[in-house]
């Protein structure tokens, strides 16, 4: 098991990617906190995985808020011990013209993704720093490297992971601690799924094109990147214990933006 007794702390895991990589994580081998903004559903989320034998808890966190965040934290780490690793991956999505959109959803998105991405980071470091070591992986998206239309929030703060993460990977090394960032292809989710109508909408398309002709139209085969694709690779970046790749992103998008 490449995760065998490490203490890990997923954002945004009651649903979606961040759940398929928590249970990744458990199957090899780690103690699992789910955290989410709807606390009932993270911990339902857990007993799935304590029913079947795993190490979980589940805790209700909403990212952007510093108190819940360092509350949250320093529950995980009371329950198990330490945190070994620290998946940010609470996000949400809103789709509009930018001359449309609304000051208060900008500021929405980003204090979600990246406040949130800091908070949490800054809580996690110091259990880390404690135990010299440590993976921090930030879930950004092939918009941390290329821009679509109708979404500057969700660009703008994807592409901020991969800059955080470049700072702390070169302020953690000095304390055994590696940031990287995974920056999926669409995933059929239910963020996704819900840009799907409301992207025709706005572009005045029919859904299927939105499939066809903007979400999968730069893919090697015309297929949506999956959920334990992203949560392999989460694996395999929690368990490359070196520092050879801290600092770096994997985009994870069936050939859709090619580095």
């Amino acid at each position: 098991m490449r995760l065998r007794d490490k203490v890990a702390v997923v954002t945004g895991a009651a649903s979606g990617i961040g759940r398929e990589i928590a249970h990744a994580f458990a199957r090899e081998g780690a103690r699992v906190v789910i955290a989410d903004i709807n606390g009932t559903a993270a911990k339902s989320a857990a007993a799935e995985l304590t029913a079947v034998g795993f190490q979980a808890l589940g805790i209700g966190m909403d990212v952007s808020d510093e108190d819940q965040v360092v509350t949250g934290i320093e529950k995980a780490a009371a329950a198990f011990g330490r945190i070994d690793i620290l998946v940010s991956n609470a996000g949400i999505q809103i789709v509009s013209p930018l001359e449309k959109l609304a000051y208060a959803d900008w500021k929405r998105l980003l204090a979600i993704h990246l406040d949130g991405a800091f908070l949490t980071t800054r809580a996690a470091l110091k259990h880390m720093y404690a135990h010299h070591s440590g993976s921090i992986l930030y879930i950004g998206s092939v918009h941390s490297k290329e821009a679509s239309l109708l979404k500057a929030p969700y660009v703008t703060a994807k592409h901020g992971l991969i800059g955080l993460a470049k700072v702390v990977a070169k302020e953690g090394a000095a304390h055994g601690v590696r940031a990287n960032v995974i920056c999926p292809g669409f995933v059929l989710t239910p963020l996704v799924e819900k840009q799907i109508p409301d992207q025709a909408r706005a572009l005045g398309i029919s859904e299927q094109a939105v499939i066809k002709d903007i979400m999968l139209k730069e893919t090697v085969d015309g297929e949506f990147t999956t959920a334990e694709d992203v949560a392999e690779a989460a694996v395999f970046f929690a368990s490359f214990e070196s520092k050879a790749l801290t600092g770096q992103s994997l985009v994870v998008s069936h050939g859709w933006y090619m580095q």
